[in-house]
């Protein structure tokens, strides 16, 4: 065999051959295709199952010599990737799911509300704030008062916290849609129709109603005054109940009468119970009642029909103040009864006088027939 086909030689007499090629084990590259792939399939089992295992085995082989490193790493995955053994099922309990709203998604830490979406937000409530009072600021609406509905020798004086802002900017008692008073008092009797806020005026002629405020300063809600504006309040309403000298006095709310309950007779209400209560105003023959507050958000009565009671007790303590009803006080009562002349009394309206009927007593008390009802 001549040497020019095993390898290249150098310059000069030709001693020995270089076998330059054939010394080199060239790693095969992972990127490119075998060449047996391209193939067709042999028809011998024997070589579709052991040529390839053979091929892979020396790929290996290659690889363990020359890449060490990449050899350990390979093995110690493949450690890694072997299949565990099957321990004992775990039971999965199933997560009971939670009732009413999902719960808000928090910001992240670090995260700062977008200023725009501030801004839109803002200018939305702004918006509907002006359409609700007809373009008029909350601040603007807060500066208005609500006029008392008052005058002397009343019926019933109605006692509210302090003036709303839908009463301020309507100019009325009680117009928010939601309140429950103006129902209240018709299905109790106390009017004859169906009003709303806008006959609060005409009340006192007609029905002998009225209407005050303990504080007249106009804010969204009760929890806006101060303390020292609440106890002011109560004097000012003890000198208008001096003054004009209803017969009753109905605090709208439990939270009224123990403010002003502490602060007129020095007694701290404890267990307050809803009807009449047991103190006068002094130098006066008013009476005080304590009935649940008109508002929807009243917690211990929702409805209007929880308080009604309340408004038909107030219409009852009126009239018996007034006399319109007896009183609940026992009479003493005495009977007569003549045997002869409640004979004649039968004898002439034709009532037969009951004789003894031996098989009625006979039969236990009710007497046999021969006769079979159809």
């Amino acid at each position: 065999m001549p040497y020019h086909n095993m390898g290249y030689h150098t310059e000069g007499p030709r001693d020995e051959p270089v076998m330059a090629e054939l010394s080199v084990h060239r790693e095969p590259s992972f990127y490119q295709e075998p060449f047996y792939q391209n193939c067709q399939p042999a028809q011998n089992h024997y070589h579709e199952q052991m040529y390839p295992q053979n091929v892979t085995e020396q790929q290996q082989n290659l690889t363990t010599l020359h890449h060490p490193q990449h050899a350990i790493q390979q093995q110690e995955l493949s450690i890694q990737h072997q299949p565990q053994p099957a321990g004992p099922p775990q039971v999965v309990t199933p997560v009971k799911k939670k009732r009413g709203r999902p719960p808000k998604q928090q910001a992240e830490e670090g995260e700062m509300p977008d200023e725009e979406e501030d801004e839109a937000e803002a200018a939305k409530k702004a918006k509907r704030a002006l359409n609700r009072f007809n373009g008029m600021t909350v601040a603007e609406v807060m500066a208005r008062t609500l006029p008392d509905v008052i005058t002397f020798n009343l019926d019933i004086l109605i006692i509210g916290i302090n003036p709303g802002l839908m009463s301020a900017y309507k100019g009325h008692h009680y117009p928010n849609p939601g309140n429950h008073f103006w129902k209240c008092l018709f299905l109790a009797g106390l009017t004859d129709e169906q009003l709303s806020y806008m006959h609060d005026q005409s009340l006192p002629e007609n029905y002998s109603i009225g209407f005050t405020n303990m504080v007249e300063r106009t804010t969204p809600g009760s929890k806006d005054l101060s303390s020292k504006e609440i106890r002011e309040g109560g004097r000012q309403l003890l000198e208008k109940l001096k003054k004009y000298k209803p017969l009753i006095a109905a605090f709208n709310g439990k939270g009224i009468y123990e403010i002003f309950c502490k602060e007129t007779f020095g007694v701290k209400a404890k267990n307050l119970e809803f009807g009449l209560q047991p103190y006068k105003i002094p130098e006066t023959e008013t009476v005080c009642y304590l009935m649940p507050s008109s508002s929807p958000r009243c917690a211990q009565f929702p409805r209007a029909q929880d308080k009604v009671h309340f408004y038909i007790k107030l219409k009852e303590l009126r009239d018996q103040i007034k006399g319109l009803v007896p009183r609940d006080e026992v009479e003493e009562t005495r009977y007569s009864f003549d045997l002869q002349l409640a004979k004649e009394d039968a004898k002439r309206i034709a009532i037969k006088e009951e004789q003894v009927d031996p098989e009625y007593e006979r039969g236990g008390g009710v007497r046999q027939s021969n006769n079979v009802p159809n």
